[in-house]
């Protein structure tokens, strides 16, 4: 059953994320007006909605006032991690459909409730995970539907800066937020990983973090010097997970790392038939008539005379589909029972690391792999 084409959508949480990604995309789209605007700081949400919300847009500072007194049909949960939970559940019981930013909470108990409200209200929950719309993730992902690596066996999900801490917001307080590159970067890769896969079962992981050079002073750093005393999550951290029907991925992380190569968002798949890599473009390795080869995909159409083409980004792309899922009332692309699965492996890592041991996973009926391949 289609809804109404003219969405009413909310926007819980004014910061960053919300002006560098969401807001522009969502004011692009027609079917989109951006009605309310809440955010702890009055002036923030005031911006917002000044520069991106329809003529009479209404700002607040507290969610469970707007979620009262305007009747939504969607809204973006764009705060610190630890209350995607609850402000989603929220959103979701007052009859909204609901995107929340990665990760989808500071907790899988956390995550789950977000799932299971979703189920019992029957509104559609997503989590922003846009390297999934990325030009070489969709076509890789078609690639591996169509069986072009074979069956996929051991994968590495990368998310490695050299020196690149996020010193704004609560991004250093491990209350706040669960944790650090693991949480932030980590499980942006670890999602691609296990939506290219198509595989959401793990058995057990193992992990480790390291806090080594974020209590240093003076650091050099993409986004300036950190302050020490506030920098309380890991600056690098890297986990070892194997899945049920014996895949293994290797996930590593870090903000702060002494070495050269770095790479972020991206994987290496490594299947019986060929193998994928994302490092420098996506590449497509294997053997072919006794030989071994290497072929780049070229994924942007050849140049053409006078005619420079017009790219469209991530996010754009990113909620033109979730709009579209909510309008068409289709599945959106990210699920969140996908998402719940990389919370729980993050998790789990996070608490092998405080172990010492291996952290086994419950076996469990997923409905997430099934659904993950019509994706």
């Amino acid at each position: 059953m289609r809804v109404s084409s003219d969405l009413k959508v909310g926007i819980i949480g004014v910061g960053g994320i919300a002006g560098g990604k969401h807001m522009p995309s969502l004011a692009k789209l027609d079917a989109v007006k951006l009605v309310a605007f809440c955010d702890i700081v009055k002036d923030r949400a005031g911006a917002g909605a000044e520069k991106y919300g329809v003529k009479g847009a209404k700002v607040y500072t507290d969610y469970h006032k707007m979620l009262e007194a305007e009747k939504l049909d969607v809204v973006h949960v764009l705060t610190p991690n630890i209350s995607h939970s609850e402000i989603t559940v929220a959103a979701l019981e007052a009859g909204c459909h609901v995107m929340c930013e990665k990760p989808m909470a500071k907790t899988s108990e956390g995550a789950r409730k977000m799932a299971e409200a979703a189920k019992r209200t029957g509104k559609k929950l997503t989590i922003g995970y846009q390297n999934r719309f990325r030009a070489d993730s969709r076509y890789l992902k078609q690639f591996c539907e169509q069986g072009g690596l074979g069956e996929i066996y051991f994968a590495k999900a990368h998310a490695l800066r050299r020196r690149a801490v996020p010193t704004w917001g609560v991004f250093l307080d491990e209350e706040a937020q669960g944790g650090g590159p693991l949480i932030d970067i980590g499980t942006h890769s670890l999602d691609l990983t296990l939506w290219l896969m198509n595989n959401y079962e793990p058995e057990f992981a193992v992990g480790v973090t390291y806090h080594k050079l974020g209590g240093r002073k003076d650091s050099a750093n993409a986004w300036g010097p950190w302050d020490p005393k506030k920098f309380t999550v890991e600056d690098s951290a890297f986990g070892f997970i194997r899945m049920r029907n014996g895949a293994t991925i290797y996930l590593e992380s870090s903000w702060a790392l002494n070495m050269r190569e770095t790479r972020e968002a991206v994987c290496t798949l490594c299947g019986t038939e060929a193998g994928a890599d994302m490092w420098d473009g996506l590449h497509i390795n294997g053997e072919r008539f006794s030989k071994l080869y290497v072929e780049k995909a070229q994924l942007e159409p050849g140049s053409v005379p006078f005619f420079s083409g017009t790219g469209e980004r991530d996010a754009d792309v990113e909620a033109k589909s979730w709009i579209n899922a909510v309008l068409e009332d289709k599945e959106p692309v990210v699920l969140p029972e996908q998402a719940l699965v990389v919370t729980e492996i993050l998790e789990a890592i996070y608490t092998s690391n405080s172990t010492g041991q291996p952290f086994y996973f419950e076996k469990k009926a997923s409905k997430a792999a099934s659904k993950a391949g019509k994706k």
